[in-house]
């Protein structure tokens, strides 16, 4: 072999080491936490890790399952460093709040991404009108963690009553609670989740349900705790069967991620997100009238460094 033969061979080695280590350097694997298997934030979370791998070479998304209260604690502890919330959560994350035990450290908002309903589903023969009359019946909500367990406990609270006052409750996952409603297990089934539910539609399939209404007083009773909180109705044509509107407690979806987290990943979660709503809100319908406005609103939380830029760069705020 002549020296120049080696000389290019060695050239083209080095060039080729050069380039793998560009790709390594860029490469990303991360952990998005969602939330439970059978809600609406677990299939939305695999939407966008589907789009991000497809657009950026590289980097790797592992989605895993989580809750709404869990999540903010997981970013602030660095288990994770992007994860799903719900506004209200983390806005008492950060002041140090119930259900929370200290101050949330280095969490800041991505971007809102739709609205969350606080629903309250009794099976129709179960004679459950009121918030009121819960007591003595049987509940199914979440285990402890997800924000629709919280607003349940807070929920009873606002009517001077606890789970003690009731007959039995199941801390369980969204099919469980189904599945106990179906048969005839459960009498009320509480959840956070996305308009409309697969899980409450799943029941409704079975079943003749109905949304029990939160009252004013009961509203202001959230409102004074925490300012995030809307109140916003369940029409009757959400479910089948239903007989009549519900006025319902209802509060944001977003993303969070730690303040010193790899901006260009957040940037390149935000432009999956802005730049594919046809697609993801195929996955979740509530997404599908989604804008930068509304993406980029102020709720209390402060806005990531790179998703700021993301927003201006955009032309907002």
């Amino acid at each position: 072999m002549s020296k120049l033969t080696k000389l290019v061979k060695g050239t083209t080695l080095a060039i080729a080491f050069v380039a793998a280590g560009a790709v390594a350097a860029q490469a990303e694997e991360f952990v998005l936490s969602t939330g439970s298997q059978g809600g609406s934030w677990f299939p939305l979370g695999g939407a966008i890790k589907g789009i991000m791998e497809q657009n950026n070479p590289g980097v790797s998304v592992t989605v895993k399952p989580g809750a709404g209260v869990a999540n903010v604690v997981g970013v602030s502890a660095g288990r994770f460093p992007i994860a799903f919330a719900n506004t209200i959560s983390t806005v008492d994350a950060l002041a140090g709040r119930a259900p929370f035990r200290e101050a949330a450290q280095n969490v800041c908002n991505l971007g809102t991404l739709y609205p969350q309903w606080f629903q309250i589903v009794a099976r129709d023969d179960a004679n459950v009108n009121s918030i009121a009359d819960f007591k003595g019946k049987r509940l199914t909500t979440q285990q402890n963690g997800n924000t629709g367990e919280f607003l349940t406990r807070g929920l009873l609270d606002a009517v001077g009553l606890s789970y003690d006052d009731l007959d039995d409750v199941s801390h369980v996952s969204y099919s469980d609670s189904v599945n106990q409603m179906k048969d005839g297990h459960a009498d009320i089934f509480t959840l956070g989740t996305a308009l409309p539910a697969g899980a409450v539609m799943d029941v409704a399939s079975s079943r003749d349900i109905e949304i029990v209404p939160v009252t004013e007083e009961i509203f202001e009773y959230f409102k004074a705790r925490n300012a995030a909180f809307i109140k916003r109705t369940i029409t009757a044509d959400s479910y089948p069967g239903l007989s009549k509107d519900a006025e319902a407690i209802t509060y944001g979806t977003h993303l969070i991620a730690a303040c010193d987290y790899n901006g260009e990943i957040v940037t390149q979660m935000l432009t999956a997100v802005a730049d594919n709503l046809d697609s993801l809100s195929s996955v979740n319908k509530s997404m599908a009238t989604l804008t930068l406005e509304d993406m980029s609103a102020d709720i209390g939380v402060p806005l990531h460094p790179a998703a700021a830029a993301f927003y201006k760069e955009r032309g907002v705020n």
